[in-house]
């Protein structure tokens, strides 16, 4: 059938194409990914005309009821659809917010199930489908940097923690979302504004990349200005290794921490509902048991 490779060593492609940026308000990270090489912006907040970058507004169509005529997901579809079958000039496909992309997602679900909330549909279906076509979007466009070389970007906004009574910066994505996007992603880059200074600082990245065997100039010149970006990892002896797993594992409760936060925000979302659909319950008539007549014995 002709699909196995030749057997012998080939040189590796090392060109980063997937990215997470994040960062606070006025922090420089729509700056950081507008010097991407032909960036195309699909904007959420609802200014892409308010912007130099060539944009498209993501959000729901609507009829003159108020209806989703055509949803956010459909849009996105059909935008990567374009990006994949048509000529273009774009190089870079940038997802501004990718929060907000997700919360388009379960509005559209949540109206087409006629429910107030994701937990509202029976047998935990409503979160199979939003993160469903969450992942489906994550793989559509890794397949887009994967056939036609485009770069993606992710960008959400910034949440501070507190660890160890330290603060820690982390994207405002649900853990959740950003294990899937995180997971399909080179590297997560921090976008941080100290005084007037701008810094770019690596908080995670696939593996070490090296700069010489990245084959895209642009993308090498970006990060030589990022923190980190062709640091290579050390080795580390036993007590070092202690020492990280430790850490790892003081990081796992914070990550359960958050976990536990988000799901008490979930039920509390949700619980409006529920206690509205107990009140309509009660209210409702309750129909007479009928009386069993007794048993003749002859």
């Amino acid at each position: 059938m002709g699909l196995l490779p030749e057997n012998k060593k080939k040189v590796a492609k090392e060109t980063p194409r997937n990215f997470v940026i994040y960062g606070g308000t006025m922090h420089g990270k729509t700056y950081f990914t507008d010097e991407f090489p032909n960036p195309l912006n699909l904007n959420t907040d609802g200014n892409a005309d308010m912007i130099e970058t060539p944009s498209i507004n993501i959000s729901h169509t609507r009829n003159v009821k108020g209806q989703i005529t055509q949803g956010a997901s459909d849009l996105m579809s059909d935008i990567i659809v374009e990006l994949e079958s048509t000529n273009h000039s774009f190089e870079t496909v940038i997802v501004d917010v990718i929060d907000d992309v997700i919360t388009l997602f379960e509005q559209e679900i949540t109206e087409e199930q006629n429910v107030k909330s994701i937990a509202d549909i029976p047998y935990g279906k409503g979160h199979q489908m939003i993160e469903m076509m969450v992942r489906v979007l994550v793989m559509r466009l890794k397949e887009l940097s994967m056939k036609k070389g485009l770069n993606v970007i992710y960008v959400s906004r910034l949440n501070t923690i507190e660890e160890n009574d330290v603060q820690k910066h982390v994207p405002s994505l649900k853990l959740k979302w950003m294990n899937i996007v995180n997971g399909n992603s080179d590297y997560t880059i921090l976008c941080r504004k100290i005084g007037k200074k701008y810094l770019r600082q690596v908080e995670s990245k696939r593996k070490n990349y090296t700069r010489d065997k990245v084959d895209d100039e642009r993308i090498a010149q970006l990060l030589d200005t990022v923190i980190g970006a062709f640091d290579k990892s050390k080795s580390t002896n036993v007590n070092e290794a202690k020492k990280i797993v430790e850490q790892e594992e003081k990081q796992k409760e914070v990550e359960q921490k958050v976990k536990a936060e988000e799901r008490a925000q979930e039920a509390k979302t949700d619980s409006p509902a529920k206690e509205e659909a107990e009140i309509e319950e009660k209210k409702a008539p309750r129909r007479p048991v009928p009386r069993r007549r007794p048993a003749v014995t002859k």
